[in-house]
């Protein structure tokens, strides 16, 4: 149930962020989620695309630094507490979040949660065991 995510490493400057999408458009390469964490001197840009493999080759071509990591992709209900909820399985079993960004399916009824953890192998085993829905690749594509 992983799924590849795209980090960015970007220059805190004019236009970085606008080079970075338009190589990406260039190449047909569609963005379906993303994350902007930033400090002054840089940013770190977190995408799940269409075609991670080909996003990371057009970025390094065009003079970024990439790197390809493993996520977990969940469901929860878009509701008040809907994330509280999952993530009070991960809080029971003392494991440690990473970073987490969300994105709401089309249809409204589901928030769609990409999440990094310490232990990607035992929070999937986790959650699938509470029953929390996670998403293949697949899954993420087609919303």
């Amino acid at each position: 149930m992983k799924i590849k995510q795209i980090s960015v490493f970007l220059e805190n400057k004019r236009g970085r962020l606008y080079e970075a999408l338009s190589a990406l458009a260039d190449q047909n390469i569609n963005i379906r989620a993303l994350s902007i964490a930033d400090t002054s001197e840089f940013g770190i840009l977190r995408m799940i695309v269409t075609d991670p493999e080909k996003a990371k080759e057009v970025l390094e071509k065009n003079e970024f630094t990439v790197k390809l990591t493993n996520v977990i992709a969940m469901a929860v209900k878009d509701k008040p507490g809907g994330l509280a909820e999952a993530l009070k399985h991960l809080y029971d079993a003392n494991i440690n979040i990473e970073y987490i960004y969300a994105f709401v399916e089309k249809s409204g009824e589901k928030a769609v949660v990409v999440i990094r953890t310490e232990n990607l192998d035992r929070t999937i085993s986790i959650l699938q065991e509470k029953g929390i829905a996670l998403l293949s690749w697949e899954d993420v594509l087609a919303l």
